[in-house]
Formats: C-alpha cells, sequence, structure tokens
C-alpha cells in the first residue's frame, strides 16, 4: 500500500524519466562503486546499463538491500551518506514500472570524472607491497608488507585509500606505521614475500614516537585501514593524520579465498592534507576480547565499556565498526558524565561484505570520564546462512574468518593535545 501511494504520487506530477532523475540518483548514490575495476559486479553509467539491471535495481531498492548504507538513522549523524532518500527510492521504481523511458538527452548531467583506479582521484603518493603474493586456497593468512613512503618530511593525511590486487583473496587491510626498523628486519628474515604476522605486526606500536604521550601509548602508530565495502573519505579541514619521514607503513593483511589462487599486489594511495591541520586523528579501538558465542545462540550479545581518564576531552570524528559472519547488530554509545547515555552508531543488519568508516558531520564531544560503551550482537544458529559451522559450534574471539571480532575503531582528536604531544 505504501509504494502504491507513492507511485500514485508520482504520476500525480508526471513521468520520471532516465536522463533527467535517474541519471543524477545512479551518480549520487550508485556510480561510486558501479564502476569499472571496483566492488560492484557491473557498473551503472549508461542509460543501456541501467535498462539491463532495472529488474535486480527494483528487487534490492524494494528490499532495502541497496546502496548499502548500514547505519540506523538518528545514531550518530553522518555526511557523505548515499542511502536512497524516499523520493530517490520513489522515483526509481515508478522509473522502472512505468516502462523506464529515456527522456530528452539534452537533460543528462555532466558525466562523473575518470577518476581510474582511485574514487578520490589520483592520490599524492601511491605505495605497492615490492613483490606480488600468491595466498593458499582456503586458508587464513596473514602477512605483512613494509611499504617505503620515501618522503623527506613530515606529511599530514587527509585520507588513505587501499586497492586489493585480488578482491577474492583480500579479506582486510591494516595499516601500521614502523619507526624502528623491526618490520624490515622481519621481512628480511622471511623468504616469501612480506612475513607472517598473524595477531599484530609482530612489533609492538606502543612507544614507537618518544616525543609525547600518544606516542608511548601507541595512539598514532595507525594509518587507517581496508575491509569489503570500504570507501575512502578526506577527514575534515583542519584534522590530520602524522606519517613522519621516519616511518615506514607496513601493511597487515588478512587473506581467505575459497576460489582465487591468483597473486595479491595491493596498492595504498595516500592524500596529504590541503589545509592546515590544528589537530591530529588517533585511532582509538573500544572491543571486548572476551567472548564466547554458545553453538546455537540466534541473539547472544557482547558488551565492553571504557572510561574516558582525566584531562583526555575528546571529539570522535569518525568510527570504524568490525565483526565476522556471525555478526547481527553492532551499537555504540557514549554517556557523558551527569547525562543520559546517547547514541555513537548503529548497525541492526550487519554485512560483513559490507563494511567501512563513517564520518560524523560534527564531531561529537566525548569529555574526559564519558563511558564509552559498545554492543554486539550474534547468530550462531543453524539458521544463519553465513555461520561458517555446520553444524554450529562454539565462537571465540580470534583472526580467522571463522572466528568472531567486536571491536569499533573511534578517530578521535583530543582538545588538550597540546599538553601531551611535542609538536
Amino acid at each position: 500500500m505504501r509504494w502504491t501511494l507513492l507511485l500514485a504520487a508520482v504520476a500525480a506530477r508526471g513521468e520520471v524519466t532516465y536522463t533527467k532523475e535517474v541519471s543524477r540518483i545512479l551518480q549520487a548514490k550508485c556510480a561510486q562503486c558501479h564502476r569499472p575495476n571496483d566492488i560492484a559486479p557491473f557498473e551503472l553509467s549508461t542509460y543501456e546499463q541501467a535498462v539491463t539491471w532495472a529488474i535486480d535495481i527494483e528487487r534490492v531498492v524494494t528490499e532495502g538491500i541497496m546502496p548499502p548504507w548500514k547505519p540506523v538513522e538518528g545514531h550518530g549523524n553522518f555526511r557523505d551518506s548515499f542511502a536512497l532518500t524516499a523520493d530517490e527510492k520513489r522515483d526509481l521504481l515508478a522509473w522502472i514500472r512505468g516502462g523506464m523511458p529515456k527522456g530528452d538527452e539534452t537533460d543528462l548531467p555532466p558525466p562523473l570524472a575518470n577518476k581510474a583506479d582511485w574514487p578520490l582521484g589520483e592520490p599524492d603518493r601511491v605505495v605497492e607491497m615490492p613483490q606480488a603474493y600468491a595466498p593458499p586456497r582456503g586458508r587464513d593468512v596473514y602477512r605483512c608488507f613494509v611499504l617505503d613512503p620515501q618522503i623527506d618530511s613530515d606529511k599530514w593525511v587527509s585520507a588513505v585509500d587501499v586497492l586489493p590486487g585480488n578482491r577474492q583473496s583480500v579479506h582486510h587491510a591494516i595499516l601500521y606505521l614502523d619507526s624502528s626498523g623491526e618490520a624490515e628486519r622481519l621481512d628480511r628474515q622471511d623468504e616469501e614475500p612480506g612475513y607472517s604476522c598473524y595477531g599484530g605486526p609482530g612489533f609492538s606500536i606502543v612507544g614507537q614516537n618518544f616525543d609525547g604521550l600518544f606516542g608511548l601509548l601507541g595512539l598514532d602508530a595507525t594509518l587507517g585501514g581496508w575491509a569489503p565495502g570500504a570507501r575512502a573519505r578526506h577527514l575534515p579541514d583542519g584534522i590530520g593524520m602524522r606519517l613522519r619521514r621516519t616511518a615506514k607503513i607496513v601493511m597487515q593483511v588478512h587473506y581467505y579465498s575459497a576460489l582465487s589462487t591468483e597473486p595479491d599486489r595491493t596498492r595504498v594511495g595516500i592524500y596529504y592534507s590541503t589545509k592546515p591541520v590544528e589537530k591530529g586523528l588517533y585511532y582509538f579501538p573500544l572491543f571486548q576480547t572476551r567472548l564466547e558465542i554458545p553453538a546455537g545462540a540466534s541473539k547472544h550479545e557482547v558488551r565492553a565499556q571504557f572510561a574516558m581518564p582525566p584531562f583526555f576531552d575528546a571529539r570522535a570524528i569518525l568510527t570504524f565498526p568490525h565483526m565476522h559472519l556471525l555478526g547481527r547488530e553492532i551499537r555504540t554509545e557514549i554517556e557523558p558524565p551527569r547525562e543520559s547515555a546517547k547514541p555513537l552508531l548503529w548497525i541492526d543488519k550487519w554485512d560483513f561484505n559490507w563494511q567501512g568508516a563513517y564520518t560524523y558531520v560534527e564531531p561529537v564531544k566525548i569529555p574526559a570520564f564519558t563511558r564509552l560503551r559498545l554492543t554486539c550482537t550474534y547468530d550462531n544458529s543453524a539458521n544463519n546462512p553465513r555461520n561458517p559451522n555446520d553444524p554450529p559450534k562454539v565462537v571465540r574471539w580470534g583472526e580467522e574468518t571463522s572466528d568472531e571480532m567486536c571491536i569499533n575503531f573511534l578517530g578521535l582528536t583530543f582538545d588538550n593535545e597540546r599538553l601531551f604531544n611535542v609538536p
């Protein structure tokens, strides 16, 4: 009934055409993935392509599957949303069910700029694995690769994009920074490309830089990461991640493929900040490793919490949640002193294939003594089609695909940064 009323409203205001309405919707909400050499299996940049896939578009839009924007509205206000509005859904369905009229060619919007492999445009610096690596099929493998950015001075980074060389085998990637030379030593000792690094980068990220408290705590030893579905975004103006001239980028790649044995040579694109940076971005992991998901449990919750220490008044710039195949919901909220709890993020339909970081429209204040709460919900029943175990078995924290995780990386700035760090 709801869609019938919406379509009736469209009919009352006139015909929806590809050239006037639909092309603009596809450009804004679909073309960032449905483009050559990206994660989507087909393009959506022409009228003919839209007509070819119209039946599939109707189904996934009606069922709310696509576009895969995961945060629930009202639980964090995020920028760069590619969720369809009610009007956009209405127009897409009206166009398909109305016979898919093309319309007047003069109504077409300008074509999107060709950004080749990089959705954000050509990076300032591209680094890649020194050698290709062919992971074994059907087994979880963690390899670390040392990447040299070759810079002669410290840089502030606005965005980092990871371009997998083989999307069928790259499970996720985390970018660490190493100024100690330890990663290079580990690389030299391993005969294969990179080195084995199950459980972390193989060296301590704590105390990488001794010019401030954040360095001693290791909060500045991460440059971001990538997971299936993640889209690179620039940080807000005035915020950046420091890439020191002495640092090597250590890319930890988790490989798992049931199909492909093709070699991988993942690349990393680095975008420097174009405006003065006033605050550094630091990744803070809120997580719970003590999890034990019973076999057969269809709604098992795991919780974690953390209280911000004195003087560590922070602001949340972005959030990057992560679970595996049993994940169903993930929720993060904050409870500032003398205030009621406030939502930071809620994903009620977790999909392992569509992960990513979400940037707030406005930074969220997290005063000292604020409690951060994380809740992860899992379905370990036989009714979960993504359950890797048949029959279900007890699942605990671990880094393999069949294990689980409960973690949310919060990208934070700190109001008192100058008290703790040496410029």
